[in-house]
């Protein structure tokens, strides 16, 4: 299995998975121009995509869903809850190629799918799973709070992209950002802190975990500096430290492509 983070934050979100089978997006946050741009990048047509898995319907994860899937005939799943306001938004998407899921595990080709809802502030957001054979990715980013039902689906993942938005104090003292903003990004339906982030980290250590990308990191509020320290500092309060548990950590771009991770069998 190989996995890019093609872009993560607030200005477009986009994640591309391959198995021997099947190259699917996680979401298309992205322009269609960029989201091909960023493709080729990493020596990917954009018409060998099977399908496209949206989270939830905010436009930094559909911005170019519809002119993509179109143009590329790509089919698009998305919680049944969440169709109605894909389709005002990103208006286009062929009903054809249009696929509900509700909660059950489904496959794409030799993937399989399970999803697991987020406390967002959005009408559905979900996050996913993809396992082939034995290997195991899971994403979970637009999160207001961690619970231990999301925390039991990460488990047992080789890699885990996990969001890690913003440093609490950086937010608070923003000038730039009223009081309501400062408190919807806080709420339960928000999106979850480096502290938080860390914390959920630490409570992974010891079930297999040998990667974790911190995704979706505020530009204005937050640093990939301020989000490693925090972890580090989380992990040594702990008694541990990644060395410790063999994990490596990265943190995800907005504006370039990850490297490739690739997930190998384990015999």
């Amino acid at each position: 299995m190989r996995i890019c983070v093609l872009a993560s934050g607030s200005k477009g979100n986009s994640t591309f998975v391959e198995t021997d089978n099947a190259r699917i997006l996680i979401d298309a946050g992205l322009s269609k121009k960029e989201l091909e741009n960023r493709l080729t990048l990493i020596g990917v047509s954009p018409s060998s995509i099977n399908a496209i898995l949206v989270t939830h319907e905010h436009s930094d994860h559909i911005k170019g869903l519809a002119q993509f899937a179109k143009a590329y005939n790509t089919k698009v799943f998305a919680h049944r809850d969440s169709w109605n306001l894909i389709e005002e938004k990103a208006n286009g998407i062929p009903v054809d190629n249009q696929i509900e899921f509700n909660g059950k595990d489904f496959n794409i080709l030799d993937m399989s799918i399970q999803s697991f809802d987020l406390d967002h502030d959005s009408n559905h957001c979900v996050g996913f799973t993809i396992i082939e054979g034995n290997k195991k990715f899971s994403t979970a980013t637009d999160l207001g709070h961690m619970t231990l039902d999301i925390e039991q689906r990460l488990k047992q993942s080789d890699l885990i992209t996990i969001e890690s938005n913003h440093d609490i104090q950086t937010l608070l003292n923003n000038p730039h950002y009223p009081y309501s903003l400062k408190q919807r990004i806080l709420s339960q339906h928000g999106h979850i802190s480096n502290e938080e982030c860390s914390k959920t980290i630490l409570s992974l250590l010891g079930f297999n975990t040998r990667g974790v990308i911190l995704g979706h990191l505020s530009e204005q509020n937050n640093t990939k500096e301020k989000a490693i320290e925090t972890l580090n500092q989380t992990l040594v309060s702990a008694g541990v430290t990644k060395d410790d548990f063999n994990l490596k950590v990265y943190v995800a771009e907005q504006h370039t492509p990850s490297k490739i991770f690739k997930i190998k069998d384990v015999t």
